[in-house]
């Protein structure tokens, strides 16, 4: 048992409390310091004898929050009140309407949207999901709700050592899918990548370290590099009076190893490790001039290239971030990135959203638009609150994708919209009523459909008729949650009168055949034409999808048919009935929390196999599905459906053959196929389901399926593959997603 030093943790606190106070110090006005105070004390009463999963007192957690809040972000007093109380109302006796009376209504505002919601969720319906929709909701009246979840999710990603390997997957789905795009577009860069870093930590630690380590081991080369690269620059800045600053900054673990895993290269191929950043300390009014000044400067010494050149300051991205990007190539024969920028434009790239109130004052800019402008979508999508809560996350998440496109309407007015974003897009994107009567679009003076994909400096002009209206297909090529919604709607609308006429078709029908008409009956005739729900069966048959006629097949059947139409049973239930399933010899897999043997399917999508680190998930149909935690498919399930995740181990591994996928590149030669299928299947004994080979110019590609009986097998099989002449590279290859749930 540990002992605990009480007194060295009072002090502990108080000290951390100090620090807070000290960097809050330059912007505390009035009664400030005495709020802040107040909300430490009654948070530090409040989670008195709690402790986290590491043993430290639980008060530090809402100190450090609050303290990222300050230091990370630039929030203010309110921000670090709501920081301090976060998780007060849902983790202890206060209650919300005593946070409103001691600290007013916008803290118990932000408090409120930090509250996860408790209660039973009908089936279908996703607790994590109606906790970000509840979040979200306050977001569309103050922003700094999702701010201060931020820093609460930096943190917890932080200390997640702590934290049993189950929870550990679900924050980090949870991370990976929604919170680091969501830092991203409000333009919290560091935070994004600093999420992104721990995401990998925890997925695949050994691919971390192993890119840390990389990173760590050519810091004195690259700094070295650095200062060669800058010196003729900077001799030039000086002689023009100019005053900046500039670091070398290396590039993300997690955007090193994507590069490394999309253009399937090693760490020593990936060129552009680090960026150059040259900072400006400029006044507003002259900042661009002298930003392309500074680019001629290093454009004299140094040949760019000219795909790669990065104007974000003339048209900033949606999230408010300004900044030139050049790539250059130097004397040594190496691409190096070079961004150059102000202090202005270097805070709000660092803090986001916050910083931009910092300068809302200063004349006028694009800059802020793009970010109010997504605010304000946001608040358009909120209002259409009738979707489900699944369905709406996934709405909110395709509104934070990275890439935008900037078009134009035939005024010349620019519109910022998402990547992949059509001209339907476009058209609900300047109205509602233009959106559901596009018939086409004009773009550059040229008839496109309205499924067209716009491209950067497209002009477009939308083309209406009154007869037209939205039809299903149009959700197929529309990429904004504002069309979605707005398309969905209309469709509800038309669902809902052809529902009411199918309702009246039921019930004439029954009544013919003297059937009495009920819930009861309905939701059996629901569960006999295999729909969802009974709005479902209303519709299909109002539209004359089902024949009316059909309805007396249902009368035909013996009451014990129509019982075994039963709805489905909750989670738990469904995972304790596959418990008392009887399991064969060959089940090698521990499932739930109390490691029981039970019935599974092994996921198409990643292909698990021995040794790899896996979870179970309860599929709707289909019992418990196993995937790789590094499934593509895994983000989504985890953070949408945590409650129908279930802890699963491999237990000591039995002679039972997988499948698995690899794929083998290398230059051809004479016999090298004779090579890699003799140790496949003579020296290692291994199985192949089929193989497919690929030569173009002299360069082999090949893919293998076949039968291993572990990672350990597998990785002894790499290994020797590597070794034969001419391969270069032997990788693990996953198939092509598809969802489970």
């Amino acid at each position: 048992m540990v002992t605990v030093d009480v007194e060295e943790e009072r002090k502990e606190i108080i000290r951390r409390y100090r620090k807070l106070l000290r960097k809050a110090k330059p912007f505390l006005k009035d009664n400030d310091a005495k709020l802040i105070k107040k909300a430490f004390y009654t948070s530090l009463e409040a989670h008195r004898g709690m402790r986290r999963k590491s043993g430290e007192p639980y008060i530090y957690h809402p100190l450090e929050v609050a303290q990222i809040c300050v230091d990370e972000i630039g929030l203010g007093t309110t921000s670090i009140v709501a920081a301090l109380l976060h998780d007060v109302v849902e983790d202890t006796e206060i209650e919300l309407d005593e946070i409103e009376k001691d600290f007013g209504p916008k803290v118990a505002k932000i408090t409120d949207g930090l509250t996860k919601i408790s209660g039973v969720f009908d089936h279908g319906s996703s607790q994590q999901a109606e906790n970000f929709r509840k979040m979200l909701l306050t977001l569309s009246e103050d922003v700094r709700v999702i701010l201060v979840k931020l820093a609460d999710r930096l943190h917890n990603m932080r200390t997640l050592d702590s934290m049993p390997r189950h929870k550990q997957l679900k924050i980090i789905s949870e991370t990976i899918y929604l919170y680091a795009p969501l830092a991203h577009r409000l333009g919290l860069y560091v935070i994004k990548s600093e999420l992104e870093d721990l995401w990998l930590k925890y997925t695949e630690p050994e691919v971390y370290n192993e890119v840390a380590a990389k990173i760590d081991e050519s810091k004195i080369s690259r700094n070295r590099f650095i200062r060669s690269f800058l010196n003729p620059v900077l001799d030039e800045m000086n002689k023009s009076g100019l005053k900046y600053e500039f670091k070398g900054r290396p590039k993300s673990i997690h955007s090193i190893w994507n590069k490394m895993k999309k253009q399937n290269i090693p760490f020593e191929e990936v060129y552009d490790l680090f960026a150059i950043r040259i900072t400006l300390d400029t006044d507003k009014e002259t900042e661009k001039a002298i930003c392309w000044h500074v680019y001629s400067i290093v454009t004299d010494f140094y040949k760019p290239n000219p795909d790669r050149l990065r104007d974000w300051i003339s048209t900033p991205k949606a999230n408010g971030y300004e900044s030139l990007h050049t790539t250059v190539m130097s004397k040594t024969g190496k691409w190096v990135e070079v961004q150059i920028r102000t202090k202005r434009m270097d805070e709000i790239a660092e803090k986001g959203y916050a910083a931009h109130w910092k300068y809302k004052d200063s004349p006028s800019g694009s800059h802020e638009s793009g970010l109010e402008q997504w605010i304000s979508h946001v608040r358009e999508m909120l209002e259409q609150n009738d979707t489900n809560a699944i369905e709406f996350v996934d709405d909110f998440r395709a509104n934070l994708f990275n890439d935008e496109v900037f078009v134009f309407t035939p005024k010349g007015e620019l519109k910022t919209l998402p990547y992949g974003a059509t001209a339907l897009d476009f058209a609900f994107d300047i109205h509602t009523e233009v959106g559901a009567k596009c018939l086409g679009a004009k773009v550059n003076n040229k008839l496109v459909p309205i499924n067209h994909e716009l491209k950067n400096g497209d002009q477009v002009e939308i083309l209406t008729s009154s007869k037209q209206k939205p039809n299903e297909d149009w959700l197929r090529f529309a990429v904004t949650s504002k069309a979605k919604s707005k398309i969905k709607d209309t469709l509800k609308e038309s669902k809902k009168e052809s529902a009411i006429d199918g309702k009246e078709i039921v019930k004439r029908k029954l009544k013919q055949m003297k059937v009495p008409f009920d819930g009861d009956v309905a939701n059996q005739l629901r569960a006999f034409f295999d729909e969802k729900t009974v709005t479902d069966f209303y519709y299909k048959v109002g539209k004359g999808l089902i024949d009316p006629s059909e309805i007396k097949k249902y009368k035909d059947l013996k009451t014990d048919k129509i019982k075994s139409e039963r709805p489905r049973k909750s989670d738990r239930a469904f995972i304790d009935d596959i418990k008392k399933v009887g399991t064969s010899e060959k089940d090698i897999l521990l499932i739930g929390e109390d490691m029981d043997r039970v019935d599974y399917k092994l996921s198409k999508c990643c292909n698990p196999i021995p040794g790899d680190d896996v979870f179970g998930f309860v599929t709707v149909n289909e019992g418990i599905k196993v995937h790789r935690t590094t499934c593509p498919n895994a983000p989504e399930l985890l953070s949408n459906h945590g409650n129908r995740v279930v802890k699963s181990k491999w237990m000591s591994q039995q002679q039972t053959s997988f499948l698995a996928h690899m794929r083998i590149i290398g230059t051809d030669r004479v016999g090298l196929i004779r090579d890699v299928t003799d140790i496949i299947s003579r020296e290692l004994k291994v199985n192949m389901r089929s193989m497919t080979i690929d030569t173009e110019t002299g360069i082999f590609d090949g893919h293998i399926m076949l039968y291993v009986n572990s990672t350990k097998h597998l990785d002894q099989l790499i290994k020797k593959l590597e070794k034969v002449p001419g391969v270069m590279k032997v990788t693990r290859h996953d198939e092509s997603s598809q969802n489970d749930e």
